[in-house]
């Protein structure tokens, strides 16, 4: 090698990389790994179960935010949304006694309006993703796990079932679960399904396993398809805690158990060849492990833990 070449990684020879994503944890990560490999070599399938329809709006909050994230629009104090936001039409609709719950940016509230109106005019999600992506210039290809709305509904101890976003935002993640259920409806899209299939390493972003990554796993026969892939997860979890949103009290109140990265293991141990967990979390995991750093407070956290994931993962057989 010349002097002063530099040295390809290790994971190079990788053409074809699909991440599974939900919203917060997993659009950091999706966020390195778009640093760290070609906008061609990359696709992310996004979970859209906990999709709604709000002011007769379609709104994706999910794909938006990895979208936001790509775009470098997204609110970095929160995770969701967009930065230097302002909430005029908000504040209108509160004054006209309106559901204000489910807090809509004025900037935001321009992605929904567009996707709405395309939907109505019979363009696909997919189609529309695509749309919204590029006018945002983002060049990794975002796909929704699929065009038909399979909604992600939650039963409380208390009996009650509701729609995810109701538990989660409006009642603040309380009661607490007693179980989970997905959209029937619809499947994956042809798309997914191409990506998928022609995927060399697939990864299990960072999400909630119950309401971010299980609704894309849900989808007729996509379980069985990674089972004859090269899978790689990553811990949602940091000494048996998690960075946002209530996963450690779904896993006592659904599970019974206690929440470790070894549960998380446990639940995908059928499809998954490698797993990336937080230094010291390694202990009860039976599949070749790889402890490192997986906090992402910064842009080069989130490059340093995809570059990372990239060389284990392209060093698996």
């Amino acid at each position: 090698m010349p002097a002063g070449a530099s040295k390809a990684p290790p994971w190079a020879h990788l053409r074809s990389v699909v991440a599974l994503s939900g919203g917060v944890g997993g659009a950091r990560l999706v966020d390195g790994l778009a640093r760290a490999l070609a906008p061609e070599a990359l696709t992310v399938v996004v979970n859209t179960g906990d999709d709604l329809v709000h002011w007769g709006l379609r709104i994706c909050p999910d794909l938006d935010t990895v979208m936001y994230t790509l775009a470098e629009l997204c609110e970095p104090s929160r995770g969701w949304g967009v930065r230097d936001e302002s909430f005029a039409a908000l504040g209108m609709v509160q004054r006209y006694g309106g559901e204000a719950w489910f807090q809509l940016g004025d900037r935001d509230l321009g992605t929904h309006l567009m996707r709405t109106e395309r939907l109505a005019r019979g363009l696909r999600l997919t189609e529309i993703t695509a749309e919204l992506s590029a006018a945002l210039g983002v060049r990794t290809r975002l796909l929704p796990m699929s065009d038909a709305p399979r909604p992600t509904r939650v039963e409380t101890l208390d009996g009650k079932v509701l729609d995810f976003q109701d538990w989660l935002v409006r009642r603040r993640a309380q009661p607490r679960l007693r179980r989970v259920g997905y959209g029937a409806e619809g499947g994956a899209s042809p798309e997914v399904l191409e990506a998928i299939d022609a995927a060399e390493l697939v990864i299990l972003g960072p999400s909630n396993p119950f309401v971010s990554l299980d609704p894309i796993l849900a989808l007729p026969g996509l379980r069985a398809m990674l089972r004859t892939k090269r899978v790689v997860g990553v811990s949602p979890l940091i000494g048996g805690r998690a960075v946002k949103g209530p996963l450690v009290e779904m896993i006592e109140s659904i599970e019974g158990c206690e929440p470790s990265a070894a549960f998380v293991a446990r639940r995908y141990a059928d499809m998954l060849d490698g797993f990336v967990v937080e230094r010291g979390d390694e202990a009860g995991i039976e599949i070749a492990t790889l402890p490192t750093s997986t906090w992402m407070r910064t842009a080069d956290d989130r490059l340093r833990l995809a570059e990372a994931l990239l060389a284990f993962g392209a060093s698996l057989r």
